[in-house]
């Protein structure tokens, strides 16, 4: 018998009792969200978290975005700015940076060279200070998230914000490319030094927009 059979063998002997239809709904009965809060309560817990995670918070309404958006990128000063092709029109009428629109053909590289990206976002967990991206339009594919140096995710308060995770997972398609981001890019090495911008961004700014 080749270790392949073997393998499998021991396989379907542990799924033996498993019951043959894979569909019988799993229960959930676990606690969805830690104490009760109001909306607005939800949406600081949120911006506490975010700071945490040491992500910049920034809190606006939609007439002020985009003036706000303008003003982040020009403190950046970035020559290049990356846009999903479904980004609002409106969040960047008058930013001055080149924009680079995300293309399939467009290569790490290339993607490299660009400074900024600003996206919306799926869904915010306040209890987790996570806001998460799924590929729609207006987020893009996931590499242009994960490559610039600088990510301003735009959250739509109270709309897109939930308290905890699994709410979150009812908002999601498990089918879609999903990125949880807790805070900037960060890794420590033996000695607990800490390094920014190793697997992603090494600044995000959260725009809590109302």
């Amino acid at each position: 018998m080749s270790s392949r059979e073997r393998i499998l063998g021991r396989v379907r002997r542990a799924l033996a009792d498993v019951p043959p239809d894979g569909d019988a709904p799993v229960e959930r009965d676990y606690l969805r969200e830690h104490g009760e809060r109001t909306v607005e309560e939800t949406v600081d817990l949120l911006a506490e978290n975010l700071a945490d995670y040491r992500a910049v918070v920034h809190r606006t309404d939609s007439e002020e975005l985009p003036y706000l958006i303008m003003r982040l990128l020009a403190q950046r000063g970035p020559q290049y700015v990356l846009v999903p092709p479904g980004l609002p029109p409106e969040w960047m009428p008058a930013a001055d940076p080149t924009r680079v629109h995300d293309r399939a053909v467009s290569t790490a590289r290339e993607l490299d060279q660009v400074e900024s990206v600003v996206t919306g976002c799926a869904v915010a967990i306040a209890e987790t200070g996570t806001i998460v991206l799924d590929g729609s339009p207006d987020q893009g594919r996931r590499r242009i998230s994960l490559v610039p140096d600088h990510h301003i995710c735009v959250v739509r308060v109270p709309d897109q914000v939930v308290a905890s995770v699994p709410q979150a997972l009812e908002r999601l398609d498990p089918a879609r490319p999903l990125t949880w981001i807790s805070g900037p890019s960060a890794t420590s090495d033996i000695e607990l030094d800490r390094v920014e911008g190793v697997h992603g961004p090494r600044t995000l700014e959260v725009v809590l927009v109302r």
